[in-house]
């Protein structure tokens, strides 16, 4: 991509006929989080503000930033967050 993230795409195994769920988290600008935020909200999206889908309908603070995890169509796990999981470096 522009930014110089690649996309690695899995071949599924003889045998496997489904992926199985995989988790994505997109380290995004403070920008891009409100603009996907919005969409989320905006067409109703359920979203956690944790894996464990234990706080619905809220975003995490983690690290200093914001964060929030959703599914996509297919049932992966998509996180997105503004600050590097530890925070940034000094």
């Amino acid at each position: 991509m522009s930014n110089g993230v690649n996309f690695d795409f899995a071949v599924v195994p003889a045998g496997i006929s489904e992926i199985q769920p995989q988790h994505y988290a997109f380290l995004v600008s403070e920008a891009e989080f409100d603009a996907a935020y919005a969409k989320i909200q905006r067409y109703g999206l359920e979203h956690w503000a944790d894996p464990r889908q234990q706080a619905p309908g809220e975003i995490n603070h983690n690290d200093g930033g914001r964060g929030v995890y959703f599914l996509d169509p297919n049932g992966h796990f998509m996180e997105l967050i503004t600050v590097p999981y530890g925070g940034w470096r000094e």
